[in-house]
């Protein structure tokens, strides 16, 4: 079984985005529905997806359970709680909890103004409520100071489940893969930390497997292939050439893998790092 662990659908007459808002995001500031989904993914293969939160608001949680419930293909959803406000956090835990599909927590630490936020001691408060529970959560490594608190939170809350999303945007189309070689070489070392192989899209309409082979490589070295997890970052992939190519890019590049390593990329891991039936 193939499973996107990152997909993302939203539905623009239900709910405001802001980030759709940008210039550069003209493009996905539109409906993206579950139909839309199945028509990009048609002929990959790709058997069940993972929704993941776009908005950190109670509204787009409930959206993705709306289409989860509707769709025996959505295996999961990673959903939103109000981390630094640690009393509702636990409220919106607790009835995220007995919901069929839950699978874990992100929150957009990235919009956040400030770059530390998530080392705030509210949001610890709801960091190690999560630990706790052990619900795991996705990290928005956009920043290297993003990636550099990873190792903190390791610290703090040593049972805690991460998962990076989209490789912590390594240096695509650059030499020089500092300071993200050294960070996320850091960040691997707890094996509780997982990263979704996703999101890479190098610079140019013109990128192909070659651009992303190396980065690959080196998290399949870093990490193994039991902690890495296939995504498409679909609609976002509108932005690098759609579905099916980012699905025939990656494919070309797991192929040099064994049969064993890509199975666990393309599914294996996720069904043991969220818990999905």
């Amino acid at each position: 079984m193939i499973i996107d662990a990152h997909l993302h659908l939203w539905d623009t007459g239900r709910h405001h985005y802001e980030w759709l808002q940008r210039p550069e995001n003209e493009p996905l500031n539109r409906t993206f529905a579950f139909a839309d989904f199945m028509e990009r993914s048609a002929g990959t293969g790709v058997d069940r997806a993972v929704l993941v939160q776009a908005d950190d608001d109670a509204a787009d949680t409930e959206a993705m359970f709306d289409v989860a419930r509707a769709h025996q293909e959505i295996a999961g959803v990673v959903a939103w709680i109000p981390l630094d406000r640690p009393e509702e956090a636990a409220d919106h835990l607790d009835r995220l909890a007995a919901r069929p599909k839950f699978a874990g927590i992100r929150t957009l630490i990235h919009d956040q103004p400030d770059p530390d936020w998530v080392l705030r001691p509210g949001a610890g408060e709801g960091l190690a409520l999560l630990e706790r529970r052990g619900v795991p959560f996705d990290v928005v490594a956009v920043l290297p100071a993003h990636l550099r608190h990873v190792p903190v939170l390791s610290a703090r809350y040593p049972g805690l489940r991460m998962v990076l999303d989209h490789l912590a945007h390594p240096p695509l189309g650059r030499a020089d893969w500092e300071p993200w070689r050294s960070l996320i070489t850091e960040v691997a070392r707890n094996p509780l930390v997982y990263a979704k192989v996703s999101g890479l899209y190098p610079p140019g309409e013109g990128w192909d497997a070659a651009g992303i082979r190396p980065f690959v490589e080196f998290a399949v070295e870093l990490f193994g292939a039991d902690r890495l997890l296939f995504g498409s970052d679909w609609p976002v992939a509108e932005l690098g050439g759609g579905y099916r190519k980012v699905w025939t890019e990656l494919s070309a590049v797991l192929a040099a893998l064994s049969g064993g390593e890509r199975d666990a990329i393309l599914g294996g891991t996720a069904r043991k790092c969220y818990g999905l039936e």
